[in-house]
């Protein structure tokens, strides 16, 4: 009896150190480092620490977040040195979220914000974070790609920051190549809230959700494309008239499909840098603010539209160009204006209106020449007549 119960146990023990081995087997086949392994989730205590020994302690590895609350309460910095460089995996229900202690003004998870590197030859250039979702508690911003190339944000949730995701000046003499996927941002409905920064040049920004912010998208750099971007405006309406969907201090970028509700500004350029429109469009679904306007040229109109629509409410100024300077190479193709609006000044680009006026003005300059050469005629045989019935 006594050697049943212990051959049974010794079974039993062989079965749990193999299941455990099995267990350990497999997460290491997946390829990637498993913070819970290490790091204990819904802790209620600080890691931020200990994650940084994670990231490195494992270069070249993929480092995942299963679901749970990681409290962070200063940032996490990944390497750019594609020899060092890691990527963050969270599940869809992993949060990093900052303390209400959080000692920076810095985003949670900063990308490249260590080793800086500008090298895409080397193995490890393309790291990203993906997943779950980064929480900066209101005090806090959410991501930031510091440095390095070819950086990968995708599917990513980042909910109460000051500014959701800064892409800064970029290695490669200032170009950042980030690549940003099906991002949702969600401010903190303060006039200093902004759903994206982008500060560096060659980005592509596509399939991004944006709401409780002051600004939508802020670019200071050019070279950018987004495609199907969508801010929405939902504040407390403190200082309403200067929040901006699509805010460009730089020109020469590129918009497709892209569209802001509710802000007081839908698109604003403020320099003089050609931008590329196309199939946007504006939306005010309430009437409170007291100009609606959907584009905003603070110097000459530069921007080329195509397949434009401005869908403006009943209740306030609708306006669907305003300039600060007259001239400019703009042009409107298509365009499509809901409801009232005593604004002309758009009329002036459009392609079929302008090419209306020319073929106007020259059909009255070639009516004005006209006349004054049939009055010279009409005078010169009046004189002839004169001068031949004089000699007769």
């Amino acid at each position: 009896m006594n050697i049943s119960k212990r051959l049974f146990a010794c079974i039993t023990v062989v079965f749990m150190i193999i299941a455990f081995s099995f267990a350990v087997s497999a997460s290491e086949d997946k390829g990637y480092i498993v913070v819970t392994d290490t790091v204990d989730a819904n802790s209620g205590i600080d890691v931020s620490d200990a994650i940084q020994k994670l990231i490195d302690e494992n270069p070249n590895r993929t480092i995942y977040f299963p679901d749970g609350e990681y409290l962070l309460s200063k940032p996490i910095y990944t390497p750019a040195d594609p020899t060092k460089s890691v990527s963050l995996e969270l599940s869809d229900f992993a949060v990093l979220k900052a303390t209400e202690n959080w000692q920076s003004g810095e985003a949670i998870v900063q990308l490249g914000g260590k080793d800086p590197a500008n090298d895409t030859a080397t193995n490890g250039s393309n790291y990203s974070l993906e997943g779950g979702i980064i929480d900066g508690s209101s005090v806090a911003n959410g991501v930031s790609i510091n440095s390095g190339r070819e950086t990968a944000v995708r599917n990513v949730s980042i909910k109460n920051t000051v500014v959701g995701l800064h892409i800064m000046n970029g290695a490669n003499s200032g170009s950042s190549d980030a690549d940003i996927y099906g991002v949702n941002i969600i401010g903190t409905g303060k006039t200093d809230s902004v759903g994206i920064l982008i500060e560096g040049y060659d980005n592509t920004i596509t399939n991004v959700r944006i709401g409780y912010v002051f600004t939508g998208v802020h670019l200071k750099a050019a070279g950018n494309m987004l495609r199907n971007v969508h801010p929405l405006y939902y504040s407390d309406y403190t200082d309403y008239q200067n929040s901006c969907a699509f805010l460009d201090e730089s020109g020469n970028n590129w918009y497709d499909y892209c569209y802001g509700d509710q802000f007081a500004t839908a698109f604003r350029t403020t320099d003089w840098g050609q931008n590329f429109y196309n199939d946007c469009y504006c939306f005010w679904y309430s009437p409170q603010g007291d100009v609606h306007t959907a584009f905003r040229a603070d110097k000459q109109f530069n921007a080329t539209i195509t397949n434009f629509k401005a869908g403006f409410g009943d209740d306030c100024e609708n306006v669907v160009l305003t300039v600060g300077e007259k001239g400019g190479s703009g042009t409107i193709d298509h365009i499509v204006v809901q409801n009232s609006t005593k604004d002309n000044t758009y009329k002036t680009y459009v392609e079929n209106e302008a090419s209306v006026t020319l073929v106007v003005t020259l059909f009255a300059v070639l009516m004005a020449v006209i006349a004054v050469i049939t009055v010279m005629i009409f005078v010169y045989i009046k004189k002839k007549i004169k001068a031949t019935m004089e000699n007769s």
